[in-house]
């Protein structure tokens, strides 16, 4: 928790001017039962109305201090805890921009998800209820036994004492409430989790009827959270009575007490109310104190998920090279490259050399798991390499600044992804200042333009979080017109003609070939009918290239591309 404290730096003045007015409303607060009591003992029982009169305006005047400083520390509080809210929520999206998929992955989607907004909200609600609740707690109870004692010694040890149970109850019950707060916030993480699982996987989970079975799972999931709420409800619900049980007790034993040393004259009637006032507020205040502390265990999990997230240090860091001659423009070349997963028992690419220049379109194919989709990856450097180096324009990429080198790239990805919003604001989404003919030329391209004018509202019609509202093809097709409006050097297509049919595929190829001009295209692809064209073919199987040529080379020279031909193609098309 401790080490979120540096980002209340920028607040320092707000933090000052909130520990000032807490002071001061605490102070006014205590300050009227010391006016209740001159008013009973100088104005009611002596029959002094100007005394009452002039007292009671006083009191007023006091009690609108106290409003308004409570009114003034609640909103400096909400406001420096939003910024405080917002500030690390900030710092934790700009941590997570940085990280690379090994980073992502060591920490669960869903956990991020939980910790980016339910963690930090409620670290920020605490904030709040630490500068109203816990902060006047100590001030009240310290200040409010010195007035105590001040009026009264022997009435005073009733308060410490009724302060002294309180305490000890709180701290036995506290031992019992404070694992079950630690224990809430990691089983929010497994609803959250285990019901993203099945919003994403709504469709498999109709297909095969486990409709009973992922009821069965959230309804465990919810219970065992629910289980620890209610038995921190059922602790809380117990201190409550037993508070005003004491509080109550308190009362008796100083009216009690009081009232037997005001008949022997050692004590005056408006000092007795002043000390059962006293009691009182020392003790909610208390109360208010102690309840948030108990709280503050699970905000010190929800911290430390947090400060998890913002100690990572990403795998990924940017390089930098300044004014060095780019050697040949829009040129990818593999040297020497192995690369490993984390935690994977072999490298998924062993040793890999190939070259692609301006103009050139390179072709990549292979088997399942034979690493085509890794190679399209490591080129915008998703995954650090451990061995070997991919240069970009003669450069290490590794030199390069991840932004510089992701400007060069148009990377479509085998999972087409589009974002909520509007035909129009997805293309634009690789180019934010494109005009309406960059977007539709882009669209014509990619062979979107036809579906996309048939639908009702054309380029702005609307599309769904991850284009659930598109098929798969035109997802394709948008994904592909996002990457050509940049008009970048280099162009990735990951598996990208997958869900277009043969027809479409292949007026997009034609389409392509006039739009690259000087820069290279890489295509991972699994269809042979949608790279034959290619300038080079390179073929993968278990992370190695076992061929590298053209289509008609490799049919007479490599095994492994004859035999996926034969899988794909008919004889006609293979003779």
């Amino acid at each position: 928790m401790l080490r979120l404290l540096r980002f209340l730096k920028p607040y320092k003045k707000e933090v000052a001017a909130i520990v000032f007015f807490t002071f001061l409303q605490t102070l006014s607060i205590l300050y009227i039962p010391t006016l209740t009591a001159e008013i009973v003992n100088n104005g009611v029982t002596k029959g002094d109305i100007h005394y009452i009169f002039k007292a009671g305006l006083f009191m007023l005047l006091v009690s609108a201090i106290a409003g308004v400083t409570a009114i003034l520390c609640s909103w400096l509080s909400a406001n420096m805890a939003s910024g405080f809210a917002r500030d690390i929520r900030e710092a934790m999206f700009e941590k997570a921009q940085a990280f690379s998929m090994n980073d992502l992955n060591k920490i669960s989607t869903d956990s991020m998800i939980t910790r980016t907004t339910s963690d930090v909200t409620l670290i920020g609600q605490m904030t709040v209820m630490f500068m109203q609740m816990l902060l006047p707690a100590p001030i009240m109870s310290i200040a409010g036994l010195w007035l105590a004692f001040s009026t009264d010694k022997v009435i005073s040890l009733i308060i410490l004492a009724t302060m002294i149970i309180f305490l000890l109850i709180a701290f036995f019950l506290g031992k019992k409430i404070i694992p079950l707060y630690k224990l809430v916030q990691v089983k929010m993480d497994n609803i959250n989790s285990i019901l993203r699982e099945i919003v994403t996987g709504v469709r498999v989970i109709r297909a095969f009827n486990r409709e009973k079975y992922e009821k069965g799972r959230i309804d465990a999931a919810a219970s065992d959270y629910a289980d620890n709420a209610i038995k921190i409800n059922k602790m809380i619900a117990v201190l409550l009575p037993v508070v005003m049980f004491i509080i109550n007790m308190g009362v008796i034993c100083i009216l009690w007490i009081g009232a037997k040393r005001a008949a022997a004259g050692d004590m005056q009637i408006g000092d007795i109310m002043a000390m059962i006032e006293y009691c009182f507020l020392i003790l909610i205040f208390l109360i208010m104190g102690i309840m948030m502390f108990m709280y503050i265990p699970r905000a010190q999990a929800c911290a430390d998920r947090i400060n998890e997230v913002l100690s990572i240090t990403p795998e990924i860091l940017d390089g930098e090279v300044k004014n060095q001659e780019i050697k040949e423009k829009a040129h990818v070349e593999f040297r020497n490259v192995t690369f490993q997963y984390q935690n994977a028992e072999e490298p998924v690419l062993d040793n890999l050399n190939f070259q692609s220049k301006s103009g050139e379109v390179t072709a990549i194919i292979g088997g399942t798991g034979s690493g085509k989709s890794t190679v399209a990856n490591l080129i915008p450097r998703f995954f650090e390499i451990q061995s070997g180096s991919i240069l970009v324009d003669g450069i290490d990429i590794r030199n390069l600044p991840q932004k510089e080198l992701r400007d060069k790239i148009g990377f479509v990805p085998q999972k087409a992804f589009l974002f909520s919003g509007t035909i129009a604001e997805n293309i634009r989404y690789g180019k934010k200042d494109a005009t309406q003919e960059e977007i539709e030329h882009a669209a014509q391209i990619a062979q979107a333009h036809d579906f996309i004018m048939n639908m009702k509202h054309g380029y702005d019609s609307y599309v769904a979080q991850g284009g659930n509202n598109l098929s798969g093809g035109q997802k394709q097709r948008l994904a592909i017109a996002r990457a050509l409006i940049r008009k970048p050097e280099i162009y990735i297509f990951d598996d990208s003609f997958s869900a277009l049919d043969f027809k479409t595929d292949a007026m997009l190829r034609r389409a392509l070939k006039g739009e690259i001009g000087g820069s290279t295209m890489i295509i991972v692809a699994q269809r042979i009918t949608s790279i034959m064209d290619a300038d080079r073919i390179i073929v993968l199987d278990d992370g190695k290239i076992v061929g590298s040529g053209t289509h008609g080379q490799l049919m007479k020279s490599c095994e492994v591309y004859g035999q996926i031909a034969a899988s794909q193609l008919s004889e006609a098309e293979l003779a």
